[in-house]
């Protein structure tokens, strides 16, 4: 089993529909999560747990750097809070990527004591697709 580290490529669409790569110049960290929904089924009979998987599930948070250049992440994000569009989130390494319909929840901009100006942008699933990695 081969491991690796190494580049991301990032792309998010802007509240019009227009791809963005934003891995290049704004987008520091992010963290991706696809759970599973579980039931637990488990009889008054049974001396183990028994269960059902449910729904799956995809939230996304993507932080950065502020960048207000055109096309850039601020662009992007800033439109968290007045639009209301599923956009298409890509995050792809190694041949393989997971792209999803997301909705932008928020989007935070931080000032640090030493100037830093930094940004967290969180996202989840809608559209009713598993989110799956090809």
């Amino acid at each position: 089993m081969a491991k690796e580290s190494g580049a991301l490529t990032v792309i998010i669409d802007d509240s019009s529909g227009s791809a963005r790569t934003l891995s290049a110049t704004s987008i520091t960290s992010l963290d991706i999560s696809t759970p599973r929904g579980v039931q637990d089924v488990t009889s008054v009979s049974q001396t183990a747990m028994d269960r059902l998987l449910l729904l799956a599930d995809y939230s996304a948070t993507f932080n950065g750097a502020f960048n207000d250049g055109s096309n850039d992440s601020h662009a992007v994000f800033s439109t968290a809070s007045s639009s209301s569009v599923a956009r298409t989130t890509s995050v792809a390494h190694s041949g393989q990527t997971l792209a999803v319909e997301a909705f932008f929840t928020d989007y935070q901009i931080s000032r640090g004591t030493d100037g830093s100006l930094t940004i967290s942008a969180p996202c989840v699933l809608t559209g009713g697709s598993v989110p799956t990695w090809s």
